[in-house]
C-alpha cells in the first residue's frame, strides 16, 4: 500500500505576528519514514513537545532528563506504537511505517526559559493501488540491462534528494543545481558504479547502467526539505545471464523428460491392448470352434 502526503507547514512565533510557510507534496509508499525537523538543539531548550490533534506523542528536555513517545508520553497514543522515535540531539520527530490514520496536525512547541515557539505541520495520506507500490519499489531485471528507481516526486528546487546503496552514499542532487554528484564523485563511494549511474534532474529518479549482479541488494532514498525529510525503500534483483540459460536448459531437459514419459505411457496403453485382443480371440474361439467342413463332389 501506498500513500500521497501533502506537508503544509505554518510557523507560529508566539508573542510575534511572523509566520511562515513551507508546503510540499510528494508520493510516500507504506514503510517509508517521515521525519519532521525542529531545527534547534535539545540543549539550547527546556524542553520540546509533540502533539497530534491536541494528544502529547513525544517529549524531551533539554537535559535529556525527561525523555518519552506515544504511550511513555500519553497512554491514548496506541495509534503511533512503537512508531516514534525523537533524535536527542535536535528533538525532530521520526513517523515510521507512515498509514492513513497518521493524517492530521503535528504540533511542535519549543520551550525555552522567557519563551515559547509552536510550529504545526499538517499532511493527509491517500491511498495508491499496491500494484504500482510494488512496480515502483522492487526491480528484477536481466544482467546488463538498464533499471530505474523512481523518487516519485517532482523535485523542487529547495529539496535535497540522496541516494545510498547498503547505506553508501552514491548519488546526490544539491539545493545548488550545479552540485550534483554520482558513483565516485560522492563522499564514502566505493568505486562500485563508476561511469554507471545517471540522475533525473528534475525528478531525482535514478538510473543504473549496465547492471552487474553486485548491484543487487538494498537502496534507500533520502528526500530532504527545509522542514522534513522522506525515506524512501527499494530492492533490486540482477538475474545474470548463466541462470538465465541454466533455466532455459533445465526447461529442455524437462521437456524431453515428460515427453519420453509421455511415449512410454503409450507404449503401455498399446502393449495391454494387444495382450487384451489375444486373451479375446481365445474365448471366442472357445465357445465357437470352427468346423471343418468336406467338400461333396
Amino acid at each position: 500500500m501506498a500513500f500521497f502526503v501533502f506537508f503544509p507547514v505554518w510557523v507560529l512565533l508566539l508573542g510575534a505576528s511572523c509566520i511562515d510557510a513551507d508546503k510540499m507534496s510528494l508520493f510516500v509508499n507504506e514503510g517509508d519514514s517521515v521525519t519532521l525537523h525542529t531545527d534547534v538543539k535539545t540543549n539550547q531548550h527546556e524542553k520540546i513537545k509533540w502533539f497530534f490533534d491536541d494528544t502529547r506523542i513525544a517529549q524531551i528536555s533539554g537535559d535529556l532528563s525527561k525523555i518519552c513517545t506515544d504511550v511513555g508520553c500519553n497512554e491514548e497514543t496506541e495509534r503511533f506504537r512503537d512508531r516514534l522515535k525523537l533524535d536527542d540531539q535536535t528533538g525532530s520527530l521520526t513517523i515510521t511505517d507512515i498509514r492513513t490514520t497518521d493524517s492530521g496536525k503535528y504540533k511542535l512547541q519549543i520551550i525555552s526559559s522567557n519563551s515559547m515557539s509552536e510550529k504545526i505541520f499538517s499532511f493527509t495520506v491517500h491511498d495508491v493501488p499496491d500494484a504500482e507500490t510494488d512496480k515502483m519499489k522492487t526491480k528484477s531485471v536481466k544482467e546488463g540491462d538498464s533499471v530505474t528507481l523512481d523518487s516519485g516526486v517532482i523535485k523542487n528546487p529547495k529539496d535535497l534528494i540522496m541516494w545510498y546503496y547498503n547505506d553508501t552514499h552514491i548519488s546526490e542532487i544539491a539545493r545548488d543545481p550545479s552540485k550534483i554528484c554520482t558513483g565516485d564523485e560522492c563522499e564514502d563511494a566505493d568505486g562500485r558504479f563508476r561511469d554507471r549511474l545517471k540522475l533525473n534532474n528534475q525528478t531525482g529518479s535514478l538510473t543504473i547502467t549496465d547492471t552487474r549482479t553486485t548491484d543487487s541488494g538494498d537502496y534507500h532514498l533520502e528526500i530532504i526539505t527545509n522542514s522534513s525529510s522522506i525515506r524512501r525503500q527499494y530492492s533490486i534483483d540482477i538475474i545474470s545471464e548463466k541462470s538465465l540459460s541454466g533455466t532455459g536448459s533445465n526447461g529442455i531437459v524437462f521437456f524431453l523428460a515428460m515427453a519420453g514419459a509421455c511415449l512410454g505411457v503409450l507404449l503401455v496403453v498399446a502393449g495391454v491392448t494387444g495382450e487384451c485382443r489375444r486373451k479375446l480371440a481365445s474365448v471366442k474361439s472357445f465357445f465357437y470352434p470352427k468346423t471343418n467342413q468336406t467338400a461333396v463332389l
